[in-house]
């Protein structure tokens, strides 16, 4: 699923809203160890144009 999911994200990268989209219903869907590692990798491949949509999607799915 962690694999499936940095596939999925590289191609909605090109829309913020559906980037965001795609990342909290991955985030509902990965173990917590994979979810600290989508997180690294996020940051490290889209941090320059999309840290605070990173950041929001991971604080959003913690309150839930």
């Amino acid at each position: 699923m962690f694999e499936m999911s940095k596939k999925i994200l590289e191609k909605v990268s090109f829309d913020r809203a559906l980037f965001y989209k795609e990342l909290v219903k991955t985030l509902k869907w990965l173990k917590p160890d994979e979810k600290l590692l989508l997180k690294v990798w996020c940051l490290a491949n889209f941090g320059h144009i999309y840290k605070d949509v990173i950041i929001d999607a991971f604080r959003h799915v913690a309150k839930v």
